[in-house]
């Protein structure tokens, strides 16, 4: 492969086709991981997509398109706050006011790029046109316990679920903790609480999954009534329609809740629709999983990937990987020497016989 690094930070390596120029098939995942975490999040697309060329390349393989492996730059976003920024970048969705984010030193994203002997001004000679991709296809640990409970260290992906983040503050009123009576109090996190149990209630009975991860109570001290409450709820479904409804109806209940608890409530809401992943894409994977483990399950991914962002210039397709436990973002994240091995077959059968589209059945 020819081997270079963009403007935006992304290693890319390229295997000819018949001749040079031909549109890519791109295959690949991202380079970095969270603190403190596993090894085979993102990386195991990317060294698997490189085993792949390998192989092909010993075989004296070509083919009529191009095959491009690329590991993408920062899509946990650990060090700046700002994720998934190489594939946006590639993408053209990057906005270059985020490289003025600094991380908990001061360093400026913008000061780290120019460190590493990148130049900002030239971020937009990385993005990719459309007529440049064929198709986009992402191997990743599943980084849940689906294929583990089905048996299969395989799976294709139908798409990446779309998501909404609702940040909710209450306001109610702190006083002193033994001299105001428990009737007549407005107690900003016994409501958050309230509101939490009736979250988890509605996501039940929706379908969506709802988590609140995150709850700041202030003053927080143990002997002040919380005066204010604020937490953020992550909610997710592949179908948007139930994403949705699952907001208004959640956003009914806090306010019902409130309302009894003489509590205000102050929502900030912000979404991603789902991305869908390629029919015709999913047919061919689908194929050669079964060609190595004679059954292939189709299951959402709960999980945002580069993919996201890829499908702004090109079709997509994911691969998942069955993980012990669906462990990930942890040291214990693990994929058996089996299912190693049958992935790297199944990504190697499906460059074999991939068909771009209008050749694709």
């Amino acid at each position: 492969m020819t081997v270079w690094q963009d403007a935006g930070a992304n290693i890319i390596g390229r295997y000819e086709g018949h001749r040079g120029s031909l549109p890519a098939l791109v295959l690949g995942s991202h380079l970095d991981t969270v603190r403190d975490a596993g090894r085979y999040d993102g990386m195991l697309g990317v060294v698997a997509a490189i085993e792949c060329v390998d192989q092909l390349n010993r075989r004296g393989a070509r083919f009529p398109f191009a095959i491009e492996v690329i590991g993408f730059c920062d899509e946990e976003g650990v060090r700046f706050g700002t994720s998934i920024v190489g594939s946006r970048v590639v993408a053209g969705s990057f906005d270059a006011a985020e490289l003025l984010r600094a991380d908990e030193n001061g360093v400026l994203a913008l000061q780290a790029l120019t460190a590493s002997g990148l130049d900002a001004d030239r971020m937009q000679t990385a993005v990719r046109r459309p007529d440049e991709i064929l198709a986009y296809v992402e191997l990743h640990i599943e980084q849940g316990p689906v294929l583990e409970r089905l048996g299969h260290g395989l799976g294709c992906v139908s798409g990446i679920v779309g998501a909404s983040k609702l940040e909710i503050v209450l306001r109610g009123e702190a006083g002193h903790a033994g001299t105001v009576p428990m009737q007549g109090r407005r107690d900003a996190l016994v409501a958050a609480s309230e509101c939490i149990l009736g979250i988890e209630t509605i996501a039940a009975k929706t379908g969506a999954v709802a988590t609140v991860g995150y709850v700041d109570v202030e003053p927080g001290s143990s002997n002040v009534i919380p005066g204010k409450t604020s937490f953020a709820v992550d909610i997710r479904s592949l179908d948007d329609e139930v994403r949705r409804n699952t907001v208004v109806l959640i956003r009914e209940c806090v306010a019902e809740i409130c309302a009894h608890r003489k509590v205000q409530p102050k929502f900030t809401l912000a979404q991603r629709q789902t991305t869908p992943c390629s029919e015709w894409l999913q047919n061919q994977i689908v194929e050669a999983i079964d060609r190595v483990q004679g059954a292939c399950p189709v299951l959402p991914s709960g999980a945002g990937h580069d993919g996201i962002w890829m499908s702004k210039v090109s079709d997509i397709g994911m691969i998942f990987v069955r993980c012990a436990g669906g462990i990930s973002h942890n040291p214990a994240e693990s994929v058996s020497v089996e299912d190693l091995e049958g992935c790297a077959q199944a990504l190697l059968q499906f460059i074999a016989n991939f068909e771009p589209p209008g050749k694709a059945a």
